[in-house]
C-alpha cells in the first residue's frame, strides 16, 4: 500500500470518528419502539447484497432505511442506524474474512456519507422543499458514498478514479433516487397512518434487490463476452505468431524479448490500455509479412543484393494487409506498417517522419532494433547487450525518437533481467515430425538419380555427401532431446542404421575399471547385456584403455575374460569408439556385423564425426541419472531416503486397502550412537551406520522396505507381518545392531528403540502411521532410559555373547536382558493401541 493511500485512508477514518463521536455525544431517541422496529428492517435489508463486478466491495438495500432514518430521525440516531446496517453488510456472508482496516474504512465512510446527507437535508427541508430536499439528499449521500470507496480502490489499485466510479458506481444513482422517493413515501405514511407501515418497506425493497441482481446479470454477461472476445483475439495473435516461426527460425525468442521490452516502454510512457493492448499485439506479428519474402532470402547467411533487400521491404506493408483482415479493435495495423520507418524520415515503406510515426511503431522499432542486434542472425554473431545498447544511442536523432531511446537506455537491463526471468512461454511447432502414413503421393515419386546410367560419377558422390550431411544434422538434432539415456540411445540406433548397416549395437559407460553395458540391441542382445568387461580386455576393453578406435575387430574376444566356451558370439566384425570427455574416456560405443570386414573407413568417419555428440550427450542423460538416483537414495548407506520412504508408504498403504492385507510399520533408533560418535569419531560412526543398514536390509524379505530417515533412524516396512509374529522380528533387528556396533567399537554400546503400528488398525494414511510409530519409539527409549542400568559384567556377558554368538543364561540382574527388553516393550506398546 502507497503512502497516498495510507494517508486518504487515515485520513477517512478520522473524518468519520469525528461524525460517530459528534453524534453520539448527543444521542437522543425519542421513540424506542418506532426506532427499534425501523432497526428490525434495515438490519435484515443489509443482507439483501449484490457484489460489485470488477471490484472488492458490495452494495445492499439498507441506503433506503438510511434515507428514511434522514427524514424521521435525530442525527445521531441515523448515524447508529447506518453504522450498524454497515457492520450486517462487511460481515454477512462475505466471500472471505475481511479484514479490520476494511469494516473500519467502510464505517467510517458511511459516518461521514450520512453527516453530509442528513445535513443538506435538514438545511433545504427547512424552506418546505420535501422533494427537492429528499432528492438532494440523497444525491449528496450517494456521491459522497460512492465517491469515498471508489477513491480507496483507485488509490490502492493505482486505477483512474473517474473511470472506477464511471464503470461500477454510476450505474446505482438512480437506485438512489428511486430509495428516496420510497423513504419519503414510507415516512409520508408514518405520520398519516403510524409507524407500523415501515414495515411495508421491505417487499418494496426486495423488488430493488431483484433489479439489482438482473442488471448485475447482464453485465456479468456482457463482460463474459467482452472476455471470450479478447481471448479470442489473443489466441489469433499466438497462431499468427506460430505462422511466422514456422517461416523465420530467429523469430521464436525474438518475439519474447520485443514483447517484453515494447510494453514496459508503453507503460513507462503512460500509453493508455488499448494503446498498450495494440502495442503487445504488433509486438508479436510485426514480422508476419516475411511469409510473403522468400526463405532463402530470409536466411541468408551474408548481406542481402539491392534486388533481395527491396523484396524484403514488401514485408511490413504485407503484415499490414494480413492483420487488417483481421479487425482487432485496437490499432494494430498502423504500428506493423510503420515499425521500419526511421525518425529522420529515411525509413521504409511511407517515409513517415519524426511525430508522423504512430507511437507504438517508434517504440517497437527501437525494442526490434536492440534485439536484432543482441540475437545470433545467420549473416553475424549476437553483440554483447551493452554493445548493441550503444549503437542504438548512436542513432538516437537518426532513426529513433530521442525520448524512447533515453527511456530505453536507462532500464534496459532491468528489462532484460525480466525477460530471462519469465523465460521461452511458447511451445515450438513440430517441423522435425516424421509421419509414418502415406505411402506415395497420388503422382508417384521423383525418379532417383542412379536411375539415369548418363549421370556422371561425381554427381553421385555429391547427392551422397549432402543426403548423409543431412542425416548427420538430423541425428545431432535428435540427440539432445532427452535426458534419459535409454530413449537416447534408442534414438541413436534407430537413426545410426541409416548410416551404417549393422547387426548389433553396444553403448558401454566406464564404471571405475570395467565396462558396463548400458544400451544393447540386435543379434547376441542377451549375451553383450551381462557382460562386465574390465578395461584393457575384450575388443570394446582396450579401445576404452587406449583410447583409440578399431575397425572389423573380432567380437568374439568380448566374452573372453570369461573363460566360458558356452558364451560365445556369432558376430564376425566390429567397429568401436572411445567416447570420451576433457577428463578422458567415459564409455565406448561398439557396432557389431554377422558378416567379415563389414565396416568401412567412411563408416568410421561417420562414427567419429558423430562422437562428440554422443559423447556428450551420454555424459548428461548419465549425470541426469545419478541426480534423479539421488533424489531418492541416501547417499551414505545406499537405503531409500525420506522422500523414497514416503512414495512407497503410500503406494504400499493403497494395496493394503484395495487386498485387505496387513501392513507393519516400525521406526528405529540407535540408542547409544552418540556414544560412538563421541568416543570413536564420525567416521567410524558412519561404518556402523553401513553395517546397520546393510544387516536390517539382510534380514527382511525382498517384498519389506528398509529406508533411512535421517540421521540413526530407520523405518522399516513389513506387508503382511501379523502382530503375533512382531516379537520373534524384533529380536532379529535388536541382533543386527548390538553385532554391527560390536564389530566397529569392539565393546557393547548401541541397542534399538522400536515403535511400531499396523494398517489398518493404528491408521491408513503415512503421516500417520510413521507419526504414532513415531511416539511409540521415544516412550520405549523413555523406559529403557529409566528401567535399564548398565554395569559391567553385563557388558562383558553380551560382548561374548555378540563375539561367539551363543546364548547364556542372563545374570539376575539381567543387563544380558537388553537384547529382549526393549522389543517385549514395543511389542506392549504396540498391542496397547491395537
Amino acid at each position: 500500500m502507497g503512502t497516498y493511500a495510507k494517508l486518504y485512508i487515515g485520513a477517512i477514518l478520522t473524518g468519520g470518528m469525528v461524525c460517530f463521536v459528534h453524534a453520539m455525544a448527543g444521542w437522543q431517541c425519542s421513540s424506542l419502539l418506532h426506532y427499534l422496529c425501523l432497526l428490525g428492517v434495515a438490519l435484515p435489508a443489509s443482507a439483501l447484497k449484490v457484489f460489485l463486478p470488477g471490484v472488492t466491495g458490495t452494495m445492499s438495500v439498507s441506503y433506503v432505511f438510511v434515507l428514511l432514518g434522514m427524514l424521521d430521525f435525530s442525527y445521531p440516531e441515523t448515524v447508529l442506524l447506518a453504522c450498524l446496517a454497515m457492520i450486517v453488510q462487511s460481515l454477512w456472508r462475505t466471500k472471505k474474512r475481511p479484514k479490520v482496516v476494511h469494516v473500519a474504512f467502510n464505517l467510517a465512510s458511511t459516518a461521514i456519507a450520512v453527516s453530509f446527507g442528513f445535513g443538506v437535508y435538514h438545511l433545504i427541508a427547512g424552506a418546505g422543499q420535501m422533494l427537492l430536499s429528499v432528492a438532494i439528499a440523497s444525491t449528496v449521500y450517494f456521491l459522497t458514498n460512492s465517491l469515498s470507496v471508489a477513491a480507496v480502490v483507485a488509490v490502492t489499485e493505482g486505477k483512474s478514479l473517474r473511470k472506477i466510479w464511471h464503470e461500477y458506481y454510476l450505474w446505482t444513482f438512480p437506485y438512489y433516487l428511486v430509495g428516496g422517493a420510497v423513504a419519503m413515501m414510507i415516512s409520508w405514511s408514518n405520520r398519516q397512518v403510524g409507524w407500523g407501515t415501515t414495515a411495508l418497506a421491505l417487499p418494496v425493497v426486495y423488488v430493488i434487490f431483484r433489479s439489482y441482481r438482473l442488471y448485475l446479470g447482464r453485465l456479468e454477461s456482457e463482460k463474459n463476452h467482452a472476455e471470450e472476445m479478447a481471448n479470442l483475439h489473443l489466441r489469433t495473435i499466438e497462431a499468427l505468431a506460430l505462422a511466422i516461426e514456422a517461416k523465420d527460425h530467429t523469430t521464436h525468442d525474438h518475439l519474447q524479448r520485443v514483447q517484453i521490452y515494447a510494453l514496459e516502454l508503453g507503460k513507462r510512457m503512460e500509453l493508455n490500455e488499448d494503446q498498450l493492448q495494440a502495442l503487445r499485439a504488433a509486438s508479436i506479428l510485426h514480422d508476419i509479412g516475411k511469409l510473403a519474402v522468400p526463405e532463402h532470402i530470409i536466411s541468408k547467411p551474408g548481406k542481402l543484393t539491392a534486388e533481395e533487400f527491396e523484396k524484403m521491404k514488401i514485408h511490413p506493408v504485407v503484415g499490414a494487409e494480413i492483420l487488417d483482415r483481421v479487425q482487432f479493435p485496437y490499432d494494430v495495423v498502423p504500428i506493423v506498417r510503420a515499425h521500419h520507418e526511421r525518425w529522420n524520415g529515411t525509413g521504409y515503406p511511407d517515409g513517415l517522419k519524426g511525430e508522423g510515426i504512430p507511437i507504438g511503431a517508434r517504440i517497437l522499432s527501437v525494442v526490434d532494433c536492440l534485439d536484432a542486434l543482441a540475437s545470433d542472425r545467420q549473416y553475424r554473431r549476437a553483440l554483447p547487450l551493452d554493445e548493441a545498447m550503444a549503437v542504438i544511442v548512436a542513432e538516437a536523432g537518426k532513426s529513433y525518437e530521442p525520448r524512447i531511446v533515453k527511456m530505453l537506455q536507462e532500464h534496459y537491463e532491468e528489462w532484460e533481467r525480466l525477460t530471462r526471468s519469465k523465460g521461452p512461454q511458447n511451445k515450438g511447432l513440430s517441423k522435425d515430425l516424421t509421419i509414418a502414413n502415406g505411402d506415395a503421393p497420388g503422382a508417384g515419386f521423383q525418379a532417383p538419380a542412379s536411375s539415369d546410367p548418363q549421370q556422371p560419377e561425381f554427381l553421385f558422390s555429391i547427392a551422397a555427401a549432402r543426403q548423409e550431411a543431412q542425416m548427420l544434422y538430423e541425428l545431432t538434432q535428435d540427440l539432445g532431446n532427452s535426458l534419459n539415456l535409454h530413449e537416447t540411445l534408442s534414438v541413436l540406433d534407430s537413426r545410426l542404421r541409416r548410416l551404417i548397416p549393422y547387426d548389433a549395437i553396444a553403448v558401454y559407460v566406464r564404471q571405475e575399471e570395467r565396462l558396463v553395458p548400458q544400451y544393447v540391441n540386435g543379434e547376441n542382445m542377451r549375451l553383450f547385456s551381462t557382460l562386465r568387461i574390465p578395461v584393457g580386455q575384450g575388443l570394446s576393453g582396450w579401445v576404452a584403455d587406449a583410447g583409440k578406435p578399431i575397425i572389423n575387430g573380432n567380437p568374439s574376444v568380448e566374452p573372453g575374460y570369461l573363460n566360458d566356451p558356452s558364451r560365445f558370439s556369432t558376430l564376425r566384425s566390429a567397429l568401436a569408439i572411445p567416447l570420451e570427455n576433457a577428463v578422458g574416456v567415459t564409455g565406448v560405443l561398439t557396432l557389431y556385423h554377422l558378416g567379415i570386414d563389414a565396416f568401412t573407413k567412411d563408416h568410421l568417419r561417420v562414427l567419429l564425426a558423430l562422437k562428440p555428440k554422443v559423447s556428450l550427450t551420454v555424459e548428461n542423460a548419465m549425470e541426469f541419472q545419478k541426480v534423479a538416483i539421488s533424489a531418492t537414495t541416501d547417499g551414505l548407506t545406499s537405503l531409500p531416503n525420506a522422500r523414497s520412504l514416503f512414495l512407497h508408504l503410500d503406494a504400499e498403504l493403497a494395496r493394503c486397502q484395495r487386498t485387505g492385507m496387513e501392513l507393519a510399520v516400525l521406526v528405529c533408533d540407535l540408542d547409544g550412537f552418540k556414544q560412538v560418535n563421541d568416543r570413536f569419531g564420525h567416521l567410524e560412526g558412519n561404518k556402523v551406520l553401513k553395517l546397520v543398514a546393510k544387516g536390517l536390509r539382510e534380514c527382511c524379505r525382498e517384498s519389506d522396505y528398509v529406508a533411512r530417515m535421517g540421521g540413526d533412524e530407520f523405518v522399516l516396512v513389513f506387508p503382511g507381518l501379523h502382530v503375533e509374529n512382531l516379537p520373534e522380528k524384533l529380536l532379529v533387528l535388536e541382533k543386527v545392531v548390538v553385532e554391527s556396533g560390536f564389530a566397529v567399537c569392539a565393546e557393547r554400546l548401541l541397542n534399538i528403540s522400536i515403535g511400531a503400528v499396523f494398517c489398518p488398525e493404528n491408521g491408513t494414511d503415512a503421516e500417520g502411521l510413521l507419526a504414532e510409530a513415531d511416539r511409540r519409539m521415544y516412550i520405549v527409549k523413555q523406559h529403557r532410559k529409566k528401567t535399564v542400568v548398565p554395569q559391567a559384567n553385563d557388558l562383558a556377558t553380551l560382548a561374548a555373547r555378540v563375539e561367539h554368538s551363543t546364548a547364556p543364561a542372563p545374570p539376575s540382574h539381567c543387563n544380558h536382558g537388553d537384547l529382549t527388553l526393549a522389543s517385549s516393550v514395543h511389542y506392549a506398546v504396540a498391542r496397547n493401541s491395537t
